[in-house]
């Protein structure tokens, strides 16, 4: 199976130098000092791996000599020193010998705190080395713009943040962008871009551990890096570095750990920091998904806010308790196709001990299913040959189709009611209503599909859900983004515009009716109960 690890950084195989300007940087990096070097004199220490990404950086040329490398998207969990690599290299461009005529080195992030960071580590850089302090002139005032200024040429290295719009102008030769996937909007990344175009010999850093949702520059960028690792897109001059876990990897293994987090060979992290972080981890579906977001540098799918715990939904997987579910309450949630989108039809059971089982039935328009399945991204024919999906004639979802699956469901199983949205339901509620069977209205607004979204979360999360394993609606949970308002309720919406996430609407109309038929169930119908009697 195709990888996006970086196998090159850790091995011995040769990195192309063919006029020793990746040596030439490393011997740069290592005559620097560091307020934190344990090494004699300070000196600046360079991990072997770190060597390797200079080398690797710095080495391959052009034929014309120019470097061919332009862009470097280093993607590393959090305690890899990747802040004191990058702090190095702008020196490399500020002081070194990548240095051009009136450079401008550029520390670029969300905010001006965390742009901060990495202007510190090179400003204590130099404070510890009088040969660099006699050449340059700092300019680290509290809350005034903060820049170093090189007496050998003029460049300046300045630390900037989010308002992109004062950086049109500029002409950056580097520019490390920290934590990419915390910035909001494109403005200052496409100002510094335009920028890095009006000159030769630039160099763009992104240096940043793992974010969440498949929406934005951060993950634009991360599938992009993702595309060229694994031989996808072929283009010498962006380099991905990405230490990352593969797709089903266990967070707990300590191998995993250490493959990700190349510096804890050398002691950073702190291997008992983590594995404190993980103890409390395994208790608490929130403090795992950012134990692997942060730790373990795992991108975590669709949504910035993960609604259900995966590890915990796949657990939950039961088979041949068909006949079971013919003895027990059921609510169908329904959530119908605008146009040419899937159609869902969701049955969730209720079982005595508070166990909710769900069993989704999807239509998918047959028509140009190919050009579906490429945009979606999903293996729609595939679905449909194993009986997963069912494909309707032409381009529509056809209405009768759905209907019909619904009525075989109230003859088969025990339906207590039966939820749609009446926006694009009019016709079939009414069809259904004058046949006796028992209609709700769900309305998709935000206070309705808020509490369902929350039960839904309820019932997942606290392992009191049953399914079968069903790839589609699996794929529609993942689906999900998730935001939180500030009463508790939870807004479901799609990553992607190309995404599906009609089976966790319609399981989450499903269990909310559910959850309510519990709460207004009278203890004069519960099972245990022997009737109505009067004293």
């Amino acid at each position: 199976m195709a990888s996006t690890y970086p196998e090159w950084v850790m091995d011995s195989s040769p990195i192309d130098d063919p006029l020793g300007y990746g040596e030439r940087a490393v011997q740069f990096l290592r005559r620097l000092r560091h307020p934190a070097s344990s090494a004699p004199k300070r000196a600046f220490q360079l991990a072997p791996w770190q060597e390797r990404i200079v080398r690797r950086i710095y080495g391959p040329r052009n034929a014309d000599g120019s470097r061919v490398v332009k862009m470097v998207f280093l993607m590393i969990p959090r305690g890899n020193r990747k802040t004191s690599l990058a702090a190095a290299l702008a020196l490399l461009h500020l002081l070194g010998p990548e240095k051009l005529p009136a450079g401008q080195i550029i520390f670029a992030a969300s905010d001006r705190e965390q742009a901060g960071i990495g202007f510190r580590e090179a400003a204590e850089v130099i404070r510890c080395d009088k040969r660099l302090e006699a050449v340059t002139r700092l300019y680290d005032a509290h809350n005034a713009p903060k820049a170093i200024k090189s007496a050998l040429d003029g460049s300046t290295l300045k630390a900037v943040s989010s308002d992109g719009r004062a950086q049109h102008g500029t002409t950056p030769t580097f520019v490390l962008a920290d934590e990419i996937h915390t910035w909001q909007g494109r403005d200052l990344w496409e100002a510094l871009q335009s920028g890095m175009a009006k000159r030769a010999g630039g160099l763009t850093v992104i240096a940043t551990t793992a974010g969440r949702g498949n929406e934005g520059l951060a993950a634009e960028t991360y599938a992009y890096a993702r595309g060229v690792a694994l031989g996808q897109i072929v283009n010498p001059e962006f380099l991905p570095i990405l230490f990352e876990p593969e797709p089903g990897e266990d967070w707990e293994d300590e191998s995993l750990w250490h493959r990700v987090n190349p510096g804890l060979a050398h002691g950073f992290p702190d291997l008992e920091g983590l594995r404190s972080l993980a103890r409390k981890a395994k208790d608490s579906p929130s403090e795992r998904h950012s134990f692997e977001q942060f730790n373990l540098n795992r991108w975590l799918g669709n949504s910035r806010d993960p609604l259900f715990d995966f590890e915990t939904y796949d657990a939950r997987c039961f088979e041949g308790d068909e006949e079971d579910l013919e003895q027990l309450p059921c609510w169908l949630g329904v959530d119908l196709s605008r146009s040419g989108d899937l159609t869902a039809v969701v049955a969730a059971f209720q079982h005595l001990d508070g166990q909710v089982t769900l069993r989704p039935t999807f239509f998918v328009p047959g028509k140009d299913l190919k050009a579906r399945a490429d945009r979606d991204g999903v293996p729609y024919q595939q679905w449909a040959d194993d009986g997963l999906i069912r494909l309707c004639s032409g381009p529509i979802i056809d209405e009768e189709a759905v209907e019909d699956e619904i009525r075989e469901l109230c003859a088969r199983y025990d339906v207590q009611e039966i939820g749609f949205d009446p926006h694009l339901a009019q016709r079939i509620m009414q069809r259904l209503y004058d046949d006796g069977l028992p209609v709700v209205e769900v309305r998709q607004g935000p206070l309705t599909m808020g509490a369902a979204g929350a039960d839904l979360e309820r019932i997942v999360n606290g392992r009191l859900v049953r399914h079968d394993g069903h790839p589609v609606l699996r794929q529609h949970l993942a689906s999900v983004v998730a935001v939180r308002t500030d009463s508790g309720l939870v807004k479901m919406h799609k990553g992607r515009k190309s995404d599906r996430i009609d089976g966790a609407v319609a399981a989450a109309m499903a269990v909310y009716r559910l959850t309510l038929g519990q709460t207004n169930l009278s203890n004069y119908n519960a099972p245990s109960s022997g009737g109505l009697f009067v004293f």
